[in-house]
């Protein structure tokens, strides 16, 4: 039997990947989490859950959260190798902290969901840890 080759990914790649799965596990959290009993009805009454009152404030602050991720996928690949490596280290512990802080009571999907994304995220801290030096 022929043996496939196994190409090293570049550890950008790798993170911006990590932080892509990252954030498909967050888009299909909060989807899923509309299809739980009275959700849509807190929403229309203004409810946006733990935080409170949906505000502008509020939604300003989620989208915000949301965003860093998405600018993760770009930024390691395109930050000065320095800057990626510490703001992923950094950002890592934090969407882990977040996720570790966010699931105690949550349904089951919701932390089978949140334990990946912990996963992911410290995954995300370890590849940038060990970022390749050169010679």
């Amino acid at each position: 039997m022929a043996r496939l080759e196994d190409v090293k990914v570049p550890v950008r790649l790798r993170l911006a990947g990590l932080w892509t799965s990252l954030m498909f596990c967050y888009v299909y959290g909060d989807y899923f989490g509309l299809y739980e009993q009275g959700k849509l009805r807190g929403m229309m009454e203004g409810s946006f859950g733990p935080l409170g009152p949906t505000t502008g404030g509020v939604l300003v602050g989620v989208s915000l959260m949301m965003a860093v991720p998405a600018l993760m996928v770009f930024g390691s690949m395109v930050l000065p190798a320095i800057a990626c490596k510490w703001l992923n280290v950094v950002l890592g512990l934090a969407y882990a902290a977040i996720m570790l802080l966010t699931m105690q009571g949550a349904p089951a999907f919701y932390v089978t969901l949140g334990v990946i994304e912990v996963l992911l995220s410290l995954a995300t801290v370890a590849s940038a840890w060990r970022w390749p030096k050169t010679a």
